[in-house]
């Protein structure tokens, strides 16, 4: 009995002298590394990109018997330019904005036909051109070891260009057949929003690819008849400019 008692003294012993170590150790484990910061600082780089989208014109007639109809077109392209931004890094969050401006070939035509009353079938053409767009938003996101994954969006801007014109193809300009033709140039205010992935690869540079949707609103003009006497617009028309970007960039951080 005696010695039964001296080997569970001895266990009950060892097991308490094991526990405390345990507690020990699990004090005087080392903290977690903090979250290294890689994004905080201004930056500047370069993109490029390509855009996709669907557009239509709406065109609506001055005349009496003019019913409105709309022309669609697809509005693709390319673009590429470059940005810069400011960021900062608490914990795993990241805030920053950014400015880009991108020199850009978007374009699309479309073309509809239709008739009239007292006026022979004729054909409306469409010519739409995005040939710059810039943004400046704000961003959003978190970081994982070197990614950054993130949200944007606000203002966007851009120069606009739209053609349009009307023929009777078989009559011709007089007094049945319409003919008219309008280009007009202008700068025009939206907005933009999407989202991106970036990576920092070496010390300072990074690399990205960003989503974009932007919505330029409407260009607006009228087409006037050349056989007409006085300057009334046979028809007015309304082209919307909006689409979808995806693009690829580069960056380097030069300063906290």
């Amino acid at each position: 009995m005696k010695r039964f008692l001296l080997a569970a003294t001895a266990l009950i012993s060892l097991a308490a002298i094991n526990a405390a170590s345990a507690a020990d150790l699990a004090l005087k484990a080392p903290p977690p590394p903090p979250v290294v910061d890689v994004w905080t600082g201004w930056y500047a780089g370069l993109n490029l990109g390509g855009s996709w989208g669907k557009s239509s014109t709406y065109y609506s007639g001055t005349g009496v018997g003019f019913a409105p109809f709309t022309s669609s077109q697809s509005m693709d392209g390319v673009l590429g330019g470059g940005q810069i931004g400011y960021n900062y890094q608490w914990s795993s969050f990241v805030a920053g904005v950014e400015t880009d401006f991108d020199w850009a070939d978007i374009r699309g035509t479309g073309a509809v036909g239709t008739t009239a009353p007292t006026f022979a079938p004729f054909t409306t053409t469409a010519q739409q051109k995005l040939t710059s767009l810039g943004t400046f938003r704000g961003r959003l996101g978190v970081a994982a070891d070197r990614a950054l994954f993130y949200v944007t969006g606000g203002l966007a801007y851009g120069r606009t260009q739209l053609n349009t014109s009307v023929t009777t193809p078989t009559v011709g300009c007089g007094p049945v057949g319409l003919c008219g033709a309008a280009s007009s140039t202008q700068w025009q205010t939206g907005w933009t929003a999407g989202g991106g992935l970036e990576y920092a690869f070496a010390a300072g540079w990074s690399g990205r690819v960003e989503y974009l949707h932007y919505d330029l609103g409407s260009h607006t003009q009228g087409q006037f008849d050349p056989a007409d006497v006085a300057p009334i617009p046979v028809f007015n028309s309304s082209a919307t400019f909006r689409g979808d970007i995806i693009r690829g960039g580069i960056n380097y951080r030069f300063g906290g």
